[in-house]
């Protein structure tokens, strides 16, 4: 399992025997590279420029065409899941970049207007196919079993589109997100 630290962990809180509860606030997990674009522009949809011009020139190098796609802010309930995110972000980062990142969890609260935008990822079924997948349907088992939930049952080639978002926390919005609804989470 992923460290965790304990200032995210709110699983026990927000996961029941149902799934993630779901209230007004959401969360997103990155790095700390990211922060001060997000401090100034708010959270954009596909909005780590950087990591998508790397695969840009990484596809122009070996001869193949890159067709940039705009990508939803992904979301979550629980902070847990956002930090388990962020490691990711972190960890796909520096594959590309040096420098020290860190994972960081924010705290989105949408306007009314927006909160019935935010939709189940149901695209996350071709992600949970690959082997970083595979990772967080070990680490989500994990945080089921903390919770004393067991293993979530889910058949991924059949679930309701709910399910996505209530069994395995996983959200978006195709909305961009000003910075007043953006708080950075701390210890």
């Amino acid at each position: 399992m992923s460290d965790i630290p304990g200032y995210v962990q709110d699983a026990k809180s927000v996961l029941t025997k149902d799934g993630f509860t779901t209230n007004d606030t959401w969360y997103h997990g990155t790095s700390s590279a990211l922060l001060s674009s997000i401090k100034g522009q708010g959270l954009k949809r596909s909005g780590d420029r950087a990591l998508k011009q790397a695969a840009k020139s990484t596809m122009a190098t070996i001869g193949n065409n890159y067709t940039e796609s705009i990508e939803p802010v992904f979301l979550t309930q629980s902070k847990e899941l956002a930090y388990y995110w962020a490691q990711e972000t972190v960890r796909e980062r520096g594959a590309r970049f040096e420098g020290e990142e860190t994972p960081i969890v924010l705290q989105v609260n949408l306007p009314t207007h927006m909160l019935a935008k935010v939709k189940p990822d149901v695209g996350a079924a071709s992600l949970l196919l690959t082997k970083s997948g595979e990772a967080f349907m070990s680490f989500l088992s994990s945080v089921y079993d903390r919770c004393g939930f067991g293993t979530p049952d889910i058949d991924l080639k059949n679930a309701d589109r709910s399910e996505y978002m209530d069994t395995l926390g996983m959200a978006y919005i195709d909305k961009d997100i000003a910075t007043a609804c953006v708080e950075l989470i701390n210890e």
